[in-house]
């Protein structure tokens, strides 16, 4: 490859290579409290083949409650970890088909609510309270998570 300047420069194709130790994340779920890694791995069957290794974190929120907006709910006992729902993409996007642009989710079960076991940082969450003022009680509205809820 020659540039405009007649200095010639190396062109490399193909892909990069991933590092020995490197891992890449696959699902980093916050509302689930849940990230899933893989890298390669030397086999320990035949140690010149490398097999992909995936390793699952899950951080169980012991003080969690049943409905997370709301103080006075239950503790949390049960805690739900499906991987076809932590692997779900539910953000549309862009595709080109025969010159046509569509939008398309890459999940068919993003109309679910999704149950958190704690807050997602990236989500407002609010609570009601009375307050008592001059006497004179109100039901008034708190941010749990207040970095989300208001706009800096």
């Amino acid at each position: 490859f020659l540039s405009d300047t007649g200095i010639a420069y190396p062109v490399l194709a193909g892909y990069p290579q991933a590092y020995e130790d490197e891992e890449v994340v696959l699902v980093n779920n916050k509302c689930k409290c849940v990230t899933v890694t893989s890298k390669f791995v030397p086999s320990k069957e035949n140690p010149e083949e490398e097999i992909l290794e995936r390793n699952i974190r899950i951080i169980v929120p012991l003080k969690s409650r049943e409905n997370i907006s709301d103080p006075t709910s239950p503790i949390r006992t049960t805690f739900v970890y499906r991987m076809t729902d932590l692997c779900k993409k539910c953000d549309p996007i862009e595709i080109e088909l025969g010159g046509e642009i569509y939008n398309a989710q890459q999940s068919t079960s993003c109309d679910v609510t999704e149950t958190c076991y704690t807050y997602n940082r990236d989500k407002c969450y609010t609570t009601t309270f009375p307050f008592l003022y001059h006497g004179e009680r109100k039901t008034l509205q708190a941010a749990l998570t207040p970095a989300s809820c208001y706009a800096e």
